[in-house]
């Protein structure tokens, strides 16, 4: 356990801070499942799943919880197959 009063603080933000994250990434997690139904159903909404994916996704990669590479990297090849299905 912590010895100074720094590194009490210190735990008690990192359990903060693990929680938002997870919180986070559940939610984009969320959206991604919910856009790939999506693309499996074809259905009509699809450009507004993936706005809505792409904006949680961008929001936690401006708040440090995912990297940007990784997220820039899902929404490109997310977006491809979201045109795919929507010509098919």
């Amino acid at each position: 356990m912590a010895n100074h009063k720094s590194a009490e603080k210190r735990a008690r933000q990192s359990i903060k801070r693990k929680a938002r994250n997870t919180s986070r990434k559940a939610t984009v997690k969320t959206f991604e499942r919910n856009l790939l139904k999506g693309i499996e159903a074809k259905s009509k909404d699809l450009p507004a799943l993936l706005k809505a994916y792409v904006s949680k996704a961008m929001k936690a990669t401006a708040k440090g919880t995912l990297n940007k590479s990784t997220v820039s990297r899902k929404i490109s090849r997310l977006s491809t197959r979201v045109q795919a299905a929507l010509t098919k």
